[in-house]
C-alpha cells in the first residue's frame, strides 16, 4: 500500500519533471526521492514516470494518477483544516434546545450571529420545555439548551444569557388593564388566574407562588407553556404572569402590565427590575468546543 509521502514525492517530480528540482522543493536528496517513486510504482503496479537521458516524462497512467493525487492531497488538507476548526470550536454540529419564548427573545439574533461568526458550525434545533432540555442533555441528545432554572449544577454548566421583567397579562377589557400604575399582588384578590404546572413549568410556577403569596386569587388552570397561558387570557379565562418578551408572540385581546418590585420577592431577583432569567445550559463533560463559543455569543446579545 502506498503512503501520502510517496504521493507527495510523485506530485513534486510530476510537476517539476526533474528529480533534482523536486528533491530541492521537498528539502531532501535525490536517492531517497527516487526510492519513494519506485516504491509507489511497485505498490500500484504501473509505471508513472518515463526516465531517460533526455529527462523525465509522465506516462498516460502517470497523468491520470497526478489528477487523482491532487484530489487526494486536497482532501487530506481539507480534512486537517476541518479537524483544526472543530478543535477550535469554529466548525462542527451543535444540537440546540429552546422554548417558544426563548426563541422570540434570543434565538433569532443568536442564529444570525452564529451564521456570521461561526459559518461552519451547523445548528440543529429542537423545541422542548426546560425540563426536557435538561433530560436531553443528560441523554446526549442535545449539546446546548436555552432554558429556565433550576438545574442540576453538579452535571450541568450554565450561564445567564437574558434577564427581563415579569409582567401581568390581562384581558384587554379587564378592569386591571385600565390602571395607570404597576400592579401589586393585592390587585388580583378574587381574580381568576392561569397558573403554571409545578413540575413541567416549575420556574414560572415558583415565580407566581412568590408574587401571589399574600393575594387571594383563584387559580383556574395550570399550564406548561407561556403561550398557552396567554391564549387562555385572550379567551377571558383569567389573568396570568409572563416574561416581557412574550409580548412579541402577538396574541390578540390582551395587554401586558408592569408589576411592583419586578415580581414581588427580592429573594428571587438577581436584578429586581428584570427577575426572569434565561440560561444557556450544557453538560459539564461536553467535549464539543463549539458549545462554549456559542454560549459566549449568546451572552453578548442582550447586553
Amino acid at each position: 500500500m502506498y503512503t501520502l509521502d510517496q504521493v507527495r514525492c510523485f506530485v513534486a517530480v510530476a510537476e517539476e519533471l526533474h528529480f533534482g528540482r523536486a528533491a530541492e522543493r521537498l528539502m531532501m536528496t535525490q536517492p531517497p526521492l527516487s526510492r519513494q517513486i519506485q516504491k509507489l510504482e511497485r505498490s500500484i503496479g504501473v509505471t508513472l514516470l518515463d526516465r531517460d537521458n533526455r529527462g523525465v516524462r509522465l506516462t498516460e497512467a502517470g497523468r491520470s494518477f497526478l489528477v487523482e493525487s491532487h484530489r487526494m492531497l486536497n482532501l487530506v488538507d481539507s480534512a486537517a483544516d476541518v479537524a483544526r476548526r472543530i478543535d477550535a470550536g469554529s466548525a462542527g454540529v451543535v444540537r440546540l434546545g429552546f422554548t417558544a419564548v426563548s426563541a422570540i427573545s434570543i434565538l433569532g439574533p443568536l442564529l444570525q450571529r452564529v451564521a456570521t461568526e461561526l459559518p461552519r458550525v451547523e445548528i440543529r434545533l429542537s423545541e422542548r420545555v426546560s425540563g426536557a432540555q435538561e433530560d436531553g442533555i443528560r441523554r446526549g441528545e442535545l449539546d446546548l439548551g436555552l432554558a429556565r432554572p433550576p438545574f442540576d449544577t453538579s452535571l450541568l454548566g450554565s450561564r445567564v444569557v437574558l434577564r427581563e421583567p415579569l409582567m401581568a397579562v390581562i384581558p384587554v377589557d379587564h378592569r386591571l388593564a385600565t390602571l395607570d400604575r404597576p400592579l401589586a399582588p393585592e390587585d388580583f384578590d378574587g381574580e381568576a388566574v392561569i397558573g403554571y404546572h409545578p413540575r413541567q413549568s416549575r420556574y414560572f410556577h415558583e415565580m407566581g407562588v412568590r408574587f401571589f403569596a399574600n393575594a387571594h386569587q383563584r387559580v383556574e388552570q395550570r399550564v406548561q407553556q407561556v403561550l398557552t397561558a396567554m391564549l387562555l387570557v385572550s379567551a377571558h379565562r383569567g389573568c396570568t404572569l409572563a416574561p416581557a418578551s412574550a409580548q412579541s408572540l402577538g396574541v390578540s385581546d390582551i395587554v401586558f402590565r408592569p408589576l411592583v418590585s419586578g415580581g414581588g420577592d427580592s429573594r428571587l431577583d438577581v436584578d429586581p427590575a428584570r427577575p426572569v432569567e434565561l440560561h444557556a445550559i450544557w453538560s459539564r463533560t461536553s467535549a464539543n468546543p463549539s458549545v462554549r463559543r456559542i454560549v459566549d455569543i449568546a451572552s453578548t446579545i442582550s447586553g
